[in-house]
């Protein structure tokens, strides 16, 4: 900033009047100090001195500095007065016998106590910061010692708008199915990544999709704001070798996007395809977001932007529950693997705990644990919830005690439908950002799902889903990239024990 020429002459007389102050009260304590002042200086003395000053102005200027003096003589007295103490006291503690030094009030008992206080806040201090730091650096060094390894083998493309949700088959034989954007269903042959099924029977984007836990049979919700039930047959053709190329979950050498022209593979073709419903429910008045089978396969439970969940009967269809309470969207809804519980999230930052255990009373719970949008709260098999949402955190929850988590995970990214793998109690993170992460139910960080210019995702990972049945493609993704993704995760046993 430039500076004008006069500024130094400026400076120089304001710094004038602060000397001259100096100067006066240096001459103010002389002229008032008991020790330089003759004893017998009295005020006619100094009032018999030469002065300019009007006789009324210099008069009140000498009150004002006796009133001065006798404040500094106060003070002095009690400083007096305070040396005595400290000295009796050190006298005191040195007879006890502690080793302090002489009666200095600098150097005395006062500061060894203060001192001593300090050191051992220090030591506090350093020996918590040591510990936490030992701790940070012994997990780094557990997690890169004994890295995870997680192979890409299958891509499964032939959607022409993105995926949002996907789900294994719990009957044989065993496929996966996919619910896209584009208003259809697919179902898949894990092995060879072809299309086997083709489900064409909604009007709207197809939000999710779940299979009955023992009979042939798909629960897909839709935007149409309807959710329907459909019997399929498929027919798997032989499985082609595996590959054996293999890929560290932390690589990722170039992050550059690939066209959407230029996409593997090609469209489901001449496949089955299937345009009428077993069962369709349609009580809902908004879009439905989620479905699911609640455990034994009777009834259904269907989550939907009217900010409402309703509980049906599969067999006829009946509308058996509305279960109201949400101040906004829903956006998912899960089951219980082996008790009548039904948790739903949404976008009011909260998830709600729906218990049908007793049939003649329906409690619910609320849990506010994000601050912003639960995007899904999954069960496990034990007694936990768990919650991803797009306030970049994830919570692991006790059902014996919800009051607050047990363990919080917290990332660089809106978490989306996540998944908890049965055997290894290991969830998977599918990511705005188009990463995967895999955490142990403690949130310690397993993995990192490879992705590159030539393998994972290349937009949004919507959803996560886990096949432990299968021994080598045993965790599926899919994303808003048009395709699903089949990957072989080993966790070795001292990496989840860390």
């Amino acid at each position: 900033m430039p500076v004008e020429s006069g500024s130094s002459s400026s400076a120089s007389a304001a710094r004038h009047p602060k000397q001259k102050r100096k100067a006066h009260s240096l001459s103010i304590r002389r002229t008032n100090s008991t020790e330089e002042r003759p004893p017998g200086m009295h005020r006619d003395m100094l009032e018999g001195q030469d002065s300019k000053l009007p006789l009324s102005l210099r008069n009140n200027l000498l009150d004002l500095f006796g009133q001065i003096e006798r404040e500094f003589e106060n003070l002095y007295i009690e400083n007096l007065e305070l040396r005595r103490e400290i000295d009796s006291l050190n006298e005191r503690l040195t007879g006890d016998g502690q080793i302090l030094e002489g009666g200095d009030p600098n150097k005395g008992a006062l500061k060894a106590k203060a001192s001593h206080s300090t050191s051992q806040l220090s030591q506090k201090l350093k020996t918590t910061y040591k510990a936490s730091t030992s701790k940070i650096v012994s997990s780094f060094k557990a997690t890169t010692g004994s890295r995870a390894i997680c192979q890409l083998l299958k891509e499964y493309v032939g959607h022409r708008d993105g995926i949002w949700d996907l789900g294994i088959t719990r009957t044989q034989p065993v496929v996966l199915g996919t619910a896209s954007a584009d208003h259809s269903a697919l179902l898949w042959s894990i092995e060879t990544g072809k299309c086997v099924l083709r489900y064409a029977g909604h009007a709207g984007s197809v939000n999710s999709i779940k299979f009955h836990p023992t009979e042939q049979m798909a629960l897909t919700a839709s935007g149409d704001q309807t959710a329907h039930i459909w019997r399929y047959m498929v027919q798997l053709p032989a499985p082609p070798p595996q590959p054996d190329a293999t890929a560290s979950c932390d690589d990722d050498p170039d992050l550059s996007d690939r066209e959407d022209g230029d996409l593997d593979g090609e469209g489901p073709g001449e496949v089955p395809t299937i345009r009428v419903a077993t069962a369709t429910l349609k009580s809902h008045q908004g879009v439905v977001i989620a479905a699911d089978w609640l455990v034994g396969g009777r009834q259904v439970v269907t989550a939907s932007w009217d900010r409402a969940a309703n509980l049906y009967e599969v067999e006829t269809s009946e509308l058996v529950h509305t279960l109201t309470g949400h101040d906004q969207e829903l956006t998912h809804c899960c089951t219980h693997p082996s008790q009548r519980l039904v948790v739903t999230s949404s976008r009011d930052t909260t998830f709600r705990l729906w218990d049908f255990r007793d049939p003649s009373i329906h409690s619910v719970n609320v849990f506010q644990g994000h601050t912003d949008t639960v995007t899904s709260a999954v069960f496990t098999v034990g007694d936990n919830v768990v919650s991803g949402s797009d306030d970049r955190t994830v919570k692991v929850w006790d059902l014996k005690n919800m009051r607050s988590p047990i363990a919080t995970i917290r990332t660089d990214s809106a978490v989306n439908r996540l998944s908890v793998s049965t055997n290894q109690r290991i969830i998977a993170l599918p990511h705005d950002n188009r990463q995967v992460r895999l955490f142990d139910m403690n949130g310690v960080r397993l993995a990192r799902l490879p992705r590159s210019n030539r393998m994972g995702h290349r937009r949004m990972v919507c959803c996560s889903a886990w096949n432990e049945e299968n021994q080598s493609c045993n965790l599926f993704t899919c994303g808003f990239d048009r395709q699903a993704i089949g990957w072989n995760i080993n966790i070795p046993a001292l990496l989840q024990e860390k």
